[in-house]
């Protein structure tokens, strides 16, 4: 049976501009400054330059397998026909092995009720959103963190950005957090944080838990509706130098309340592309998160959800892969800020912040006002970026992209998911020679 093919290449190649195109919040939204910029590396790639590429919060599987555990399971599932539509909250025995999980591993005891499973975290991250904000309020945040911005404008929210600085390590105290609170509707954090691998400690995080306590308890005399806290902490298995994560219910259990917690495999365990992700939080704001999810189809695939379960349930196979995987990180996170730090011994306009956990490191690279071999002045952090990607072949992120204005100049993310070590040893140097190049 042949078909005759019609060219619909003209017509589907309308121009953007077109009045009425799309809606007005598609036609306002902003895309990824991040994948902007894997644009320039992916360019330069094809080129045929080898690039140190420090940009993507993702891993490079020949770096960073998956569990064995997890892909033999998801094959498995799949061969013995677990292809059909999950329930849309997650399979029954996947949401059982997170609440589990969290009883084991991090002290926290919830029902299976409480558990949303989804395809990966940034669906539970936009469902806790929609669940509990509505158009006109705000939700408070610290920058830099991740997306936060975006999320506010898709759902209509008001932006209460808390400025964070390297004092407190680019975290949010309780000072920070009081002038906020009593407009917000939601408060979003992240521990470890994307983008700067730094972590909570449980004194902090309790005193920004009190105040949350303190201010639901006026609202409830008020009769108004609580401010509630989203606590993304999909690097929490990834803390390293002696450090502690904690979690708001773990140092104040009230906060169990109000608090949705944000997790997956993804980062944990090496797994991006297999997209299991789950919330854990009060079954009334979970159950409305469940609608919203089963509306848009964003469940995770049945087989990698059999599999995970499996995954979870074994203890002794996480701690082992964990051994492996966390050396591997922590050595390129190490190598990376030690070679750095000894450029600002040697009096180069660079310094990094010790790792805490994630796979981040956070580092000021600050030559502005230099003129380089070319005779570009550096002035802002788009010029440095630019320059690092030409002179030095090492592509790295600027905190601009995280929510930042003119205060994070000077300051970059780099990411080590997906580069081996002797790639780092290799670009420092690189670096180095970059930042002696400039001159006056």
């Amino acid at each position: 049976m042949s078909t005759s093919v019609q060219d619909l290449t003209e017509f589907a190649a309308a121009p953007e501009a077109g009045v009425g195109r799309v809606s007005t919040m598609a036609g306002g939204l902003v895309g990824s400054e991040i994948l902007k910029i894997a644009g320039d590396i992916r360019e330069l790639v094809r080129g045929g330059v080898e690039v140190c590429n420090l940009t993507v919060g993702d891993f490079d599987p020949e770096q960073f397998p998956i569990p064995e555990l997890l892909s033999v399971g998801i094959r498995d599932a799949l061969v013995a026909g677990q292809t059909n539509y999950p329930p849309s909250n997650g399979i029954p025995e996947l949401r059982d092995a997170v609440r589990g999980f969290y009883e084991r591993a991090l002290g926290l005891r919830y029902t299976s009720d409480s558990v949303l499973i989804a395809g990966g975290a940034r669906p539970c991250i936009y469902a806790t959103y929609r669940a509990l904000v509505d158009p006109g309020q705000s939700v408070a945040y610290p920058v830099p963190s991740w997306n936060n911005n975006h999320y506010c404008y898709m759902v209509g929210a008001n932006k209460l950005a808390i400025e964070c600085g390297v004092e407190s390590r680019f975290l949010p105290t309780r000072e920070a957090v009081l002038e906020s609170l009593p407009k917000a509707r939601l408060l979003c954090l992240n521990s470890p944080l994307n983008p700067t691998g730094t972590a909570f400690d449980a004194e902090v995080l309790r005193d920004i838990c009190l105040a949350i306590v303190d201010e639901n308890h006026r609202r409830e005399r008020a009769g108004q509706p609580p401010v509630y806290l989203l606590y993304d902490h999909i690097y929490w298995c990834l803390t390293f130098e002696g450090v502690e994560h904690v979690t708001p219910p773990q140092v104040v259990p009230e906060m169990a309340r109000w608090t949705v917690l944000i997790d997956g495999i993804s980062k944990s365990f090496a797994a991006t592309g297999v997209r299991v992700g789950w919330a854990v939080g009060p079954v009334d704001v979970i159950k409305r998160m469940s609608s919203i999810l089963g509306h848009v189809g964003a469940w995770a695939p049945r087989a990698e959800q059999v599999a995970t379960v499996a995954l979870l349930d074994d203890l002794d196979a996480m701690a082992e892969y964990h051994r492996t995987y966390k050396a591997g990180i922590l050595s390129r996170l190490r190598a990376l800020y030690r070679g750095l730090d000894a450029m600002r011994e040697q009096g180069l306009p660079i310094e990094a912040v010790p790792p805490m956990g994630a796979i981040y490191l956070t580092v000021r690279v600050h030559p502005f006002g230099k003129i380089t071999p070319d005779g570009q002045r550096l002035e802002n952090n788009e010029d440095v970026r630019r320059y690092l990607l030409d002179a030095a072949r090492v592509g790295v992120v600027p905190f601009q992209a995280f929510g930042v204005g003119a205060s994070g100049e000077g300051w970059f993310r780099l990411s080590v998911g997906a580069v081996g070590e002797q790639e780092i040893v290799d670009a420092l140097p690189r670096i180095a020679a970059a930042l002696r190049a400039l001159g006056d």
